[in-house]
């Protein structure tokens, strides 16, 4: 390969990551606009139960999401490559994931992952507020409640990441199998 050759390679690349950049960053700020929005709204007209139960599954998803992400870059792709020669539902989408690794662990863990941490400080806040209003409590509980949420934040992901890398290729298959229900079919 020539010098030219490779200046025009590296620059092609630097396009295709400038251009990846730019659109999870419009992704990222449009989607927390919207869910900040919605859960914001609908979270301070809902009874406190409700309200937490929210919290916990947006801790969840992000839990998940995680989850998927880590497993997607340590997945085995030989292992899908036989399912998908014995044409095994979701065996084709779950290498396509692989070979796309970087942007759907960046998708999974940091776009759709960071935006439920940020959901989850924010609806901790209102449920915190519920909390106080509820039991008429004099003093401030929402450095408690978002220790907990930060808590059981990382410690899910913690205790995730090593699920993800015992069950990569299982957790990958099973996304490529929802995703192939998703996906028009050609």
């Amino acid at each position: 390969m020539s010098k030219k050759e490779k200046i025009k390679k590296d620059s092609k690349k630097d396009n295709s990551e400038l251009k990846w950049f730019i659109t999870v960053f419009i992704t990222t700020f449009i989607l927390s606009i919207i869910f900040s929005y919605i859960s914001t709204n609908a979270i301070s007209r809902l009874e406190l139960f409700p309200a937490t139960l929210i919290l916990i599954v947006t801790i969840f998803v992000g839990i998940i999401f995680d989850i998927i992400g880590v497993a997607v870059t340590v997945a085995n792709e030989e292992e899908l490559h036989a399912k998908a020669s014995k044409k095994i539902e979701g065996a084709k989408t779950s290498i396509k994931l692989i070979r796309n690794s970087p942007k759907v662990a960046n998708i999974c863990a940091d776009v759709i992952g960071d935006i439920c941490g940020v959901l989850s400080g924010s609806i901790s806040a209102l449920v915190t507020f519920k909390i106080t209003e509820k039991f008429g409590l004099t003093f401030d509980l929402q450095f408690i409640i978002s220790a907990i949420v930060a808590s059981l934040t990382v410690g899910g992901k913690a205790i995730g990441k090593g699920i993800a890398q015992r069950n990569s290729t299982k957790i990958v298959h099973m996304v490529g199998i929802v995703l192939g229900k998703f996906m028009l079919k050609k």
